[in-house]
């Protein structure tokens, strides 16, 4: 099988960030998501929003769970750092990996299935204890590697390709996040880049626990069960030689609306989203009046995007643990063993 890859030669005019690198050194591998998927024009987001901060990659490290979205961290910053966790257990490696180098830049990437279901206990920890990272779930609602079953911040009575309808309620990570303590909230759409760009460089500049939720279609589900063209129904009347996959592709979809206006967005499969975009003027500092925003939109059928919530005043961490500045693989035989003086005064405190 062969994959395509990036040639290695880059236009000699390309434009320049203050590092003198180009918008090509913050790419990674060439996708293979689903031609059209919200994913990648996040991933284009992250690349663009990272150029921008002049960011050197190998000062980010990049994690991620299971899942389509967690697939994402192969294609982007390529030359950083990168760990992929197992199922909803990328917010604990995260933390520890934050705790013993506070040096790096920590991005998790995550998927509704990651987070808000097998995963929740996970994102409630990471986000409550202020880690110092930047958490962006790509929510599409659906389990993309497993053929499209519910996840947990599907809305009820929403319906799969096979027609049945989700009879849960949905999981909205944004009032969740900010009920458990994170001190940056934003929510975007996938293909309104010209938000989600700036909303990933202030995360990312915030000190403390910052989360994106950011709206991210599946273009993968549109055929019917019923249609004798499916994959279903071929693969079912086939004898095949081998195993072979096709989706067919489908253009992004992208969004380009004025701050307090709403904008209706028609996915490929036919549903749509009432998307709305918050004032110039609102004050994202007012916890009280971001939850009752979320409330008051979300009775309407609308999703309330852009900087929900901030706490210009955030403490990470480290700062309320006091931990050492130094990184844990930097330190020497007397730091980590400092005698039985030390560790009498330390046992004694705890007593």
């Amino acid at each position: 099988m062969t994959y395509l890859a990036k040639p290695r030669l880059q236009h000699p005019k390309l434009s320049q960030n203050e590092l003198g690198l180009t918008h090509r050194d913050y790419e990674g591998a060439v996708s293979t998501l689903c031609a059209g998927c919200g994913h990648d024009s996040i991933s284009a987001a992250i690349i663009q929003a990272c150029f921008e901060l002049s960011i050197p990659p190998h000062r980010v490290a990049k994690l991620s769970g299971i899942g389509c979205s967690s697939k994402t961290p192969n294609y982007f910053l390529g030359a950083s750092h990168g760990f992929n966790s197992v199922h909803g257990r990328m917010p604990s490696v995260l933390t520890g990996a934050a705790l013993a180098n506070r040096d790096l830049i920590y991005l998790g990437v995550s998927g509704d299935g990651d987070s808000a279901s097998i995963g929740l206990g996970q994102f409630a920890h990471c986000l409550r204890r202020g880690v110092n990272m930047t958490y962006i779930v790509e929510n599409n609602g659906v389990y993309g590697l497993t053929k499209g079953q519910f996840s947990a911040t599907a809305d009820r009575e929403s319906k799969s390709k096979r027609g049945a309808a989700n009879r849960d309620s949905p999981i909205d990570l944004v009032s969740l996040a900010i009920l458990l303590g994170a001190t940056f909230v934003g929510r975007s759409f996938s293909g309104d880049k010209a938000q989600l760009v700036p909303l990933i460089k202030a995360a990312i500049e915030h000190k403390g626990a910052a989360f994106i939720d950011s709206i991210s279609p599946c273009v993968a589900f549109n055929n019917h069960p019923e249609s004798t063209k499916s994959y279903d129904y071929v693969r079912a009347h086939n004898e095949a030689m081998n195993f072979l996959d096709v989706i067919e592709g489908r253009e992004p979809v992208v969004a380009d609306y004025a701050p307090g206006s709403v904008v209706i967005i028609r996915q490929h499969e036919g549903s749509y989203l009432r998307l709305r975009k918050i004032e110039s003027g609102y004050d994202p500092t007012d916890k009280r009046a971001a939850r009752t925003l979320l409330q008051e939109h979300e009775a309407k059928g609308e999703i309330v995007t852009g900087l929900l919530y901030l706490d210009p005043e955030a403490q990470d961490l480290h700062e309320r643990y006091g931990t050492v500045i130094k990184p844990l693989n930097a330190l020497i035989d007397g730091d980590l063993c400092p005698g039985s003086d030390v560790l009498e005064r330390i046992n004694a405190s705890l007593r």
